[in-house]
């Protein structure tokens, strides 16, 4: 008897996959919040330099650039006891006295003063966030495996709530930097052990509907987000409310059982059995886990004990074939979507429209885009849909580059759409990479495709700065990136309506079966031709 037969005994789809689904999906309503929120809390308003002090009174007279709008950056020089410029001609200087900002908003630009030369940093600081995201995969992944899944999901959730509570009260912009880094280490470690605990917990058939969930959660946290900033203009205030919730979900997280796979991995048989049988009486079937016996569990995963003298890590995806295979395609796609996502995401005030409403629309789009993702990944299967999704979005970010930046309802359609592709793309990779990967390095390999993606997202606003030597580079760069992981999603097994590998030679079977299905019918060809022997006197024989 396998794991999901066991499952199907003690109830695999009954109230408590219902409300460990709920507990699960709860917390990702405030991922966005972390991920979006420099979009508001470091938001760059029109901003000119503060006139000198004691200057006399008149109207301020700003240089102009040569693109004929006034100067950001510099200001005319203006010599004590003389009055200030009121023409476009003279010597100018940089905002030696600080900038004067149009916003009644209160963001980290404006308390740092993150404009001209140190606009840089603004980039830099959401690129560290990211790589704080990067690292949690590294070292999440593997504390998960060895420690359990529930132990850092729990964890996680109390750093997340600590470091987004400290960056609130952040009294320079290298605190601020430093939570930061934190925060985006323990989201890492929310994400992993979700999914992990996600796909053990629910049966095959509803893995994708699961996952697909969690990713409207995901969405619907971008309205609420955008809600938020739109009534907390202060952004220490915002950054304290998206923070705060997590200490209540660590506690709720005490509900939330252990991996049961996991539990039998590390020979925990005891508790894997009362969790069972915990489960069983929740759905229901009460008798049914009592049935349930130590001697049987053993017995009937026997299979998944063995697998535990079997140590596996991170070398071993590159050191094996098949693994190889599949994590070199898997990186490439974790990669570019995560690349080209956050160039687009974060990119908002770029299109110039209303931000809030943008924001929306950005979040809306997810709404019919993991819709149709999920029908596409149910039915046209996975490595079919991820291709799919990389390509369009690709094929919307570089046609970016042929739109004039006054035709901004054309430019922001096409972003929107390409973000949507990408919303898609990655519901499917969390789903695809978790069924491609057999247990014993499903959480390693998660890790390792969850990195590439951090990288990408790390990447992203440091190449946006490509563009002061050429408008269209970054596009370019993001619209290619997209393209080749689509290009490389084809190379992949698929894994629609197959059960969750459980070791190397479970996937390795895959590649076997996947070549026979594809000689059977060249060989039924082959027997179906009959080879007609010309006749002698060019007649009919007849």
């Amino acid at each position: 008897m396998t794991f999901p037969e066991i499952l199907d005994r003690v109830g695999s789809m009954g109230p408590f996959q219902y409300l460990h689904v709920t507990l699960l999906a709860l917390p990702i309503l405030g991922m966005a919040n972390h991920n979006l929120l420099q979009i508001f809390t470091a938001t760059t308003p029109a901003h000119h330099c503060r006139p000198p002090p004691n200057t006399s009174a008149g109207p301020w007279v700003l240089p102009m650039g040569p693109n004929g709008e006034p100067e950001k950056c510099l200001r005319f020089v203006h010599l004590p006891n003389t009055s200030l410029p009121n023409d476009t001609q003279g010597a100018t200087e940089p905002c030696l006295d600080g900038w004067v900002y149009n916003t009644t908003r209160d963001t980290i630009v404006t308390e740092w003063n993150l404009v001209c030369s140190s606009g840089k940093l603004k980039e830099m600081a959401q690129s560290i966030f990211m790589a704080g995201i990067l690292i949690g995969g590294l070292v999440l992944g593997e504390l998960s495996d060895r420690f359990g899944r529930k132990p850092i999901l729990t964890c996680s959730y109390l750093l997340l709530a600590a470091s987004g509570s400290g960056t609130a009260f952040s009294p320079t912009l290298s605190f601020y930097i430093v939570f930061r880094f934190l925060t985006g280490f323990s989201i890492s470690g929310i994400v992993l052990s979700t999914v992990i605990l996600n796909v053990e917990w629910v049966p095959t058939w509803m893995r994708a509907i699961s996952s697909t969930a969690f990713g409207y959660c995901y969405t619907t946290g971008q309205f609420i987000l955008s809600g938020l900033a739109y009534a907390i203009p202060q952004w220490r205030w915002l950054q304290l409310t998206v923070s705060v919730p997590y200490f209540i979900f660590s506690l709720l997280s005490w509900w939330i059982p252990e991996s049961i796979r996991w539990m039998v991995l590390n020979g925990r048989f005891s508790k894997a059995l009362k969790t069972l049988q915990h489960v069983a009486a929740f759905n229901g079937k009460k008798e049914e886990g009592k049935k349930l016996s130590l001697e049987e569990l053993k017995f009937n995963l026997q299979k998944d004990i063995s697998l535990a003298k079997i140590k596996y890590g991170t070398t071993d995806l590159f050191r094996i074939p098949i693994l190889r295979h599949m994590t070199l395609c898997l990186s490439l796609a974790w990669f570019s979507t995560g690349f080209a996502y956050y160039s687009l995401a974060m990119g908002v005030e770029e299109f110039g429209v209303n931000l809030y409403i943008l924001q929306i629309i950005f979040g809306g789009v997810d709404i019919p885009a993991k819709f149709i993702t999920i029908l596409s990944i149910s039915y046209l299967g996975r490595h079919i849909t991820q291709a799919i999704v990389l390509l369009l979005a690709g094929g919307a970010i570089l046609a970016l580059i042929f739109v004039p930046s006054d035709m901004q309802i054309l430019r922001t359609a096409l972003a929107v759409f390409g973000k949507g592709c990408l919303s898609g793309s990655f519901s499917c990779l969390f789903l695809y990479t978790s069924e491609l990967y057999p247990t014993v390095v499903r959480q390693t390999g998660m890790g390792i495709n969850n990195l590439w993606a951090r990288v990408g997202s790390m990447l992203a606003p440091l190449v946006k700065i490509t563009g002061e030597v050429k408008p269209f580079i970054p596009n370019v760069i993001y619209g290619t990136m997209a393209l080749l992981g689509g290009s490389a999603a084809f190379f992949l097994p698929e894994t629609l309506n197959r059960p969750l590998p459980e070791t190397i030679e479970d996937v390795q079977n895959w590649r076997h079966q996947g070549k026979k299905r594809k000689q059977e019918p060249e060989a039924e060809k082959a027997s179906q031709r009959i080879p007609l022997k010309p006749c002698e006197s060019g007649r009919d024989p007849s």
